[in-house]
């Protein structure tokens, strides 16, 4: 063929990139782009925002990388705003292409944009989806995904034992693209009815946070990382974590603290984005054991992995039951909808210092320990009662590292109506003495109490006045009171 449409995704890199290779094996041209569509962002039906500040930071820069990894081969990434199904068929019919390619996802609203593009093309352009973001590609799964069990470590075994995870494609070296375009003058004249006079010519502009109506996000000292977007970041972040601080060896031991860069990978937002393969780092992973050490550390890293293709492929299976209140299994459980006692979880305010120190890491850096997410997930929707999908919804406005699949997914395991799910709540409170036992997390993001003991860092309730008096912290003036009798709760969620 002469020339072909890349739609990118969330694939936002080269090295291995099976949809960019494709086109390229395929077409004497490729024309990359990329669409900034609205209903990305906007109010969600939880009260939540789509996309935060630092999420949207995180995906424009990916888009910058993108672009200038394309240019250094020779080609071009063209942005545009606009309904996909209204850009991508546009573009495909001004540059008179053969066929657009592009990464499919399965969680439902991604596959609803696939199928609208793909009907509104016209009948002479092939739509060609590839499956790019799984350690494991689909069409190598043992047992097809609508009958995979729903049990992580059934599957996991079985993938173990009768799949291989694929080669890493290479980078292309040359992105040959189209001699000219047409201007947006000419496409106006030769496309009336286009519903985008300027699909393609210019390039196009990436948008500004200042486009989407956000400020620059804070910076923060205390924050475990600076995640900056892109595929060269995300590579960087790799070589810092394994090869230079040689951090995979103690992987497991260390996945669990909760402050500084190296406790655990970081990996997940550029995973999350497509900027980095989970099959290039697959290959990453088995390099560093041959040249450095392999141990259980190093699997466990391959092991998460897997986490991640598992809730992919339960995605393709369950739908659009996983936004259900009571889950994939409909397990009977009514939720609480009261909205102050779900502001008070989200801006960090219950005045159970391990859930409020957490939630205002996320608020202040689009990060969150997975030690975190799991206490605050359950602190929501076991100890308060509240719907869990308005907790997901909210993760999925502030996570810089925001996957349908894993978030939702984990929420529902968290609670209780999803894959492999929890009997038991997580009690925040010992959860918070044995991986925070001397209160330095909660000092830092709680500064009111840093410098307590810290049974009185992690419970201020025991303090009595004078104690207050004695260490300067008023309850309910510089901190405030619990929201619930945590222990009491507890103690009913034990005899439940």
């Amino acid at each position: 063929m002469e020339t072909a449409v890349v739609w990118f995704r969330d694939d936002l890199r080269v090295d291995d990139n099976p949809t960019l290779a494709d086109a390229l094996a395929a077409a004497e041209e490729v024309v990359p782009l990329s669409v900034f569509d609205p209903r990305a962002s906007g109010e969600t039906r939880y009260g939540t925002e789509k996309c935060g500040t630092h999420r949207t930071r995180f995906r424009l820069e990916n888009v910058a990388d993108l672009r200038g990894s394309l240019r250094e081969r020779g080609g071009e990434l063209f942005v545009r705003k606009g309904h996909v199904e209204d850009i991508v068929p546009a573009v495909a019919r001004a540059v008179d292409a053969d066929a657009v390619f592009a990464q499919t996802k399965p969680a439902t609203e991604e596959l609803e944009a696939e199928y609208a593009v793909r009907d509104a093309l016209p009948d002479s352009v092939d739509f060609r989806r590839r499956w790019t973001h799984t350690l494991y590609h689909i069409n190598d799964l043992p047992t097809r995904y609508d009958r995979i069990d729903d049990t992580f470590t059934p599957w996991r075994k079985e993938v173990e034992d009768g799949a291989a995870v694929r080669d890493p494609v290479p980078a292309p070296e040359t992105v040959p693209a189209p001699d000219s375009v047409p201007s947006p003058a000419t496409l106006q004249a030769a496309s009336a009815d286009s519903p985008v006079a300027d699909v393609v010519g210019d390039p196009g502009d990436i948008p500004t946070l200042a486009d989407f109506g956000f400020d620059e996000p804070p910076t923060d000292d205390r924050a475990v990382l600076e995640f900056e977007g892109g595929e060269t970041a995300g590579k960087r972040r790799v070589e810092s974590y394994l090869w230079e601080g040689d951090h995979l060896r103690e992987y497991k031991q260390t996945r669990n603290r909760l402050l500084g860069a190296d406790y655990s990978s970081k990996f997940s937002p550029w995973l999350a984005a497509g900027c980095l393969s989970p099959r290039w780092l697959h290959r990453e992973v088995q390099r560093y054991e041959e040249q450095r050490v392999a141990n259980e550390d190093t699997y466990w890293l391959v092991f998460e992995l897997a986490w991640r293709d598992f809730f992919q492929f339960q995605f393709l299976k369950h739908g659009t039951d996983f936004f259900a209140p009571n889950g994939i299994r409909d397990v009977e459980k009514r939720w609480d909808r009261d909205r102050a006692a779900f502001h008070r979880w989200a801006d960090g305010e219950t005045g159970v210092p391990f859930v409020d120190a957490n939630m205002r890491e996320l608020n202040r850096t689009g990060y969150m320990s997975n030690r975190g997410r799991q206490n605050v997930a359950s602190f929501l929707a076991d100890a308060l009662g509240v719907d869990w999908r308005w907790g997901a919804a909210y993760f999925e406005e502030r996570l810089v590292d925001y996957d349908v699949a894993s978030n939702w997914g984990n929420w529902a395991y968290q609670a209780g109506v999803g894959n492999d799910s929890r009997d038991n709540h997580f009690d925040v409170l010992s959860q918070a003495e044995y991986y925070d036992d001397d209160a330095a997390y909660v000092g830092a993001w709680l500064p009111a109490l840093d410098g307590l003991p810290p049974e009185y860092a992690h419970r201020p309730w025991q303090m009595d006045d004078d104690e207050q008096a004695r260490y300067g912290v008023e309850l309910g003036i510089d901190y405030p009171e619990s929201m619930i009798d945590v222990e009491a709760r507890y103690a009913e969620l034990r005899n439940q």
